[in-house]
């Protein structure tokens, strides 16, 4: 209703200025031009903030490159009539590319200036950048609530949006995961203390969301904190930082060593003959030798060796006799 009013007290001023400068033909030259206004302000509705800030960048920096090649060409022997449509030329060539140079690389304008460029020199590695796994996880509440994050916290929107995708899927396993991750980051915004910013930047040009997180990463010169292999892989081949919640969890885990003792519970059966398998408070895998008769019950076992793997480390042990 606010957004009519404006456009109907618009037309209205416009046609009283109309009125002014001249009779009825002037009402109907401003009303016409008012009109003519209004409706190009609605085809214009999809223009983004980001799109429109791009292009006065660009008219801005067109317009001075124009003045700067036109002083120079006021040093030739022009007559005055031809270095004035010189001038023109050049105002025109020049704004038009740079509003074009600007409007494909709007992504990168709108990245840059509120985060690189008016950003503190010292303050380098302080943004770190959330990813969808990493959200659906949930451990992130707990690591946000411990203070071990500082700085900003960037969720991108097209992270959002893909979390909303997952929240929205038939797959009922999935619809879970994405309602879960959703419920994660209103938890995050309201009990965590930190610096949580949505962002608006886009890749247009880009459809998947890793390819998207490596290069907003890029741009603020931030981290990336994941639980995806693949994008750890990715991100860190390129050069960028990278914080696995995975390879935290497991640099903190207990440390054991060769002939240890400990006290454990016998789950299930392992792969290998006669093997069992128990799990350490923390989730680790414990493989117990000759032990599948003993599966239920609670027994003191030696370490014999520690297998450290990406995907997490297996304790290999044998009944204490």
């Amino acid at each position: 209703m606010n957004l009519f009013f404006a456009r109907v007290l618009f037309l209205v001023g416009s046609m009283t200025v109309g009125y002014q400068s001249g009779d009825m033909l002037g009402i109907l030259i401003g009303g016409g031009l008012g009109l003519l206004i209004i409706i190009l302000e609605v085809g214009l509705r999809k223009v983004s903030v980001s799109g429109l800030s791009s292009s006065v960048f660009g008219l801005i920096l067109g317009l001075i490159m124009a003045k700067l090649v036109g002083d120079a060409f006021s040093v030739t022997p022009l007559s005055p009539s031809a270095l004035s449509s010189v001038r023109v030329i050049l105002t025109l060539v020049f704004c038009y590319l740079g509003m074009v140079m600007a409007l494909r690389g709007k992504d990168e304008f709108s990245v840059i200036i509120p985060y690189v460029r008016l950003r503190r020199q010292d303050s380098a590695g302080d943004i770190v950048i959330l990813d969808t796994s990493v959200i659906i996880d949930g451990r992130i509440v707990d690591i946000c609530k411990t203070k071990f994050l500082s700085g900003k916290i960037i969720i991108p929107k097209f992270v959002l949006r893909e979390l909303q995708q997952i929240a929205d899927s038939t797959d009922p396993i999935k619809r879970q995961r994405g309602r879960r991750g959703l419920e994660i980051l209103h938890t995050i915004q309201k009990e965590s203390g930190l610096d949580i910013v949505i962002h608006d930047g886009d890749f247009a040009e880009t459809s998947e969301v890793d390819a998207k997180l490596v290069k907003l990463a890029k741009l603020l010169e931030a981290k990336i904190l994941t639980v995806d292999f693949n994008l750890n892989r990715v991100a860190t081949i390129q050069g960028i930082k990278v914080l696995n919640i995975n390879e935290l969890a497991n640099a903190l885990k207990p440390v054991v060593f060769p002939g240890e003792v400990m006290q454990l519970k016998i789950i299930k059966e392992g792969k290998e003959h006669n093997q069992a398998i128990g799990y350490l408070d923390d989730g680790t895998m414990v493989v117990v030798e000759d032990a599948r008769r003993l599966i239920g019950q609670e027994v003191k076992v030696a370490v014999t060796s520690v297998l450290q793997t990406q995907a997490g480390r297996m304790i290999f042990t044998k009944l204490e006799r």
